[in-house]
């Protein structure tokens, strides 16, 4: 209904409609042959529109499963395929892929893909998976417990320049029993109560216990954006989530010549992330990325990297992402892992709400 008076408003055209999709829709001919490709696309595949019609989707998009790409290339078939693995030029990413035929139009068919990120998989299935881990995690806090007696009782008896290591002690024992409580927590459908927090605080603390325990040779570089606003997140579980990501990055390109790791921070302008929970849908803008030029994650892996017990460490029991994941979670955010085989860079992206401003 218009207002008296007022002109009608013009509908928009299909081709307007396609341009304003925020995922990728790709038109194909009977030959497989890219026609059409919306804005969306050249963010999500890294080339313009313009280079890529008139190539082959699969020379433009590598599909990891092979049994999504032969399917894909049945013209009267429709295909979902959820969480697929991809290659755009030298980047990983998972994504969700469907092939749509056109009934009227033999052969063509229409490509959507959305990123999946890494942290979708349902709550209920994260829980179950790690029930292992809570179990062991309640036998941890016996020995966690003696430890810090014993600390107390070495700090009445060490001189006054000496007692900063016991207190060292203490507060690294503190940290650990809190997140043993988290990985207790972690089967429970509850997440630990969210509340505004200034971002590069949180990150500048996990920063130096890293730093703490030894950086290995490794350069470490802070890229900040210092008008962020505040996160809504969870203090503590976001220092856990830094200094995982920062403690896998120090090993992976430990004593390495050029070994770096980069930290850095932006408001992601203009793009939209969303996280979905069961009826709502929340506005993730802000962006930590955690980067560093080690040789990568085995590409067999890069696929389950959140999964518990995958681990690309000989001696790694594979779940400090599958626990960095979880918290992310909880705190309404996402996270995905890239590898920029070009730049040789390996990347893991955070993504998170802004806190709502109150007024009073």
């Amino acid at each position: 209904m218009t207002e008296a008076g007022a002109m009608p408003e013009e509908t928009p055209s299909p081709r307007e409609q396609v341009a304003g999709l925020v995922f990728s829709v790709l038109l194909l001919d009977p030959d497989m042959t890219i026609v059409e490709a919306n804005p969306a696309s050249e963010e999500m595949l890294g080339r313009s529109a313009h280079r890529m019609i008139g190539s082959p989707l699969f020379d433009v998009v590598k599909i990891d499963d092979p049994r999504v790409a032969a399917h894909s290339r049945e013209d009267s078939a429709p295909l979902v395929a959820r969480g697929v693995i991809i290659r755009a030029g030298e980047t990983d990413r998972r994504v969700n892929f469907s092939v749509s035929p056109l009934a009227a139009h033999p052969g063509w068919r229409v490509v959507t893909l959305s990123d999946a990120g890494q942290d979708e998989m349902g709550d209920e299935a994260s829980a179950g998976s790690l029930s292992a881990p809570a179990v062991l995690a309640h036998e941890i806090k016996n020995p966690l417990a003696a430890i810090r007696g014993a600390g107390q009782l070495i700090a009445r008896k060490l001189d006054a320049k000496d007692r900063p290591l016991a207190d060292l002690i203490a507060t690294e024992v503190s940290r650990i029993a809190s997140l043993i409580d988290r990985m207790q927590r972690i089967g429970a459908r509850g997440a630990e109560p969210n509340a505004p927090l200034n971002l590069h605080e949180a990150v500048r603390r996990a920063i130096g216990t890293v730093r703490g325990g030894g950086l290995k040779g490794v350069e470490l570089e802070e890229e900040f954006d210092p008008s962020l606003p505040s996160v809504l997140g969870n203090e503590g579980a976001l220092e856990q989530v830094v200094i995982n990501l920062l403690a896998n990055a120090r090993d992976a390109c430990a004593d390495k010549p050029g070994s770096r790791i980069t930290v850095r921070t932006r408001y992601v302008s203009g793009l939209i992330f969303n996280a979905i929970r069961p009826g709502r849908s929340v506005r993730l803008p802000i962006e930590l990325t955690v980067s560093d030029n080690g040789p990568g994650i085995d590409p067999e892996l890069r696929g389950h990297v959140f999964e518990p017990f995958v681990s690309s460490k000989k001696s790694g029991q594979g779940l400090g992402l599958a626990l960095v994941r979880r918290l992310v979670q909880d705190m309404d955010g996402r996270i995905a892992h890239e590898r920029d085989e070009k730049a040789g860079l390996t990347h893991f992206r955070i993504h998170l709400p802004v806190a709502k401003r109150t007024i009073g």
